[in-house]
């Protein structure tokens, strides 16, 4: 199959653009803010006895590890505020007393502490800004991209993603099911043969764009933990029948990319896309 000219490059994002190496914190730490915040909404509108805040966040937790359980297997995507609600309703909480919209803006996401842009993020979006490429992003979350935009804002990235900001909550699906791939070209507005996607999942990221027609960059990290070293393994094997080893490559520095792309569409730095 003969490459067109490159048009987009579509980014997953945790792991991918956003490092979070260096947060500490725990589940609780990072989501009990949000949902004692929610707990405090709750008691302000709901006319009947409103449990814990302690009881609401631990079923929580609960349902949304079982739900992600299951989606693992399904590549149904978990939907944050679906589970919310659902818990909120199984402990007994009358939700048609409560706004939606109120009670996710009483969550109020922001991007956790301790998460950075990597160093070599910035200057690769500006170059392929500066080409004419556009950009997107693709990310297995249970939380709407509504949500993570927070977060996007606060690491001061969100202007290099106008055209393609896509969560699996927001699909349906998780990668490496083919839907989520599909609706991002739909949303970016190119096809495969035009589009290549960086992730650091070799199954999730590199297999599913792979799936359907785009070239596939995997992100290596390497990382210590607890006194030893986790390093990412590039995948070896052709993950999908037909697929020639020129469709797939992987780099340890986004600063890598722009050799691999020059390789793959020779002409993409004159700004044609």
């Amino acid at each position: 199959m003969a490459p067109r000219r490159l048009k987009a490059v579509l980014f997953d994002f945790d792991d991918t653009l956003i490092d979070w190496s260096d947060v500490c914190r725990s589940w609780y730490e990072i989501e009990g803010p949000g949902l004692a915040r929610v707990h405090a909404y709750i008691r302000g509108k709901a006319n009947q006895p409103v449990p814990s805040v302690k009881f609401l966040i631990d079923v929580y937790q609960e349902r949304t590890m079982q739900a992600w359980r299951e989606a693992r297997k399904s590549l149904i995507a978990p939907h944050m505020p679906n589970i919310l609600f659902n818990t909120m309703r199984e402990l007994g909480i009358d939700c048609d007393q409560l706004d939606r919209d109120a009670v996710i803006r009483a969550y109020d996401w922001k991007m956790v502490p301790g998460t950075v842009v990597f160093p070599d993020v910035l200057p690769m979006l500006r170059a392929l800004r500066s080409a004419g490429v556009k950009l997107g992003i693709v990310t297995n979350s249970s939380q709407p991209m509504a949500l993570r935009d927070a977060e996007l804002i606060g690491h001061g990235l969100i202007e290099y993603f106008p055209d393609c900001r896509l969560a699996a909550a927001d699909t349906g699906y998780l990668k490496p099911h083919r839907r989520m791939f599909e609706a991002a070209l739909a949303q970016i507005g190119t096809a495969p043969q035009e589009t290549v996607f960086i992730g650091d999942n070799p199954s999730a990221d590199i297999a599913g764009a792979l799936a359907v027609g785009m070239r596939a960059v995997q992100r290596i990290i390497q990382r210590s933990f607890d006194g030893g070293v986790r390093v990412a393994k590039p995948s070896t094997q052709r993950v999908f029948p037909g697929w020639e080893n020129s469709s797939q490559a992987s780099l340890h520095s986004l600063a890598e990319l722009p050799a691999i792309l020059d390789d793959w569409y020779p002409d993409w730095r004159n700004g044609s896309a």
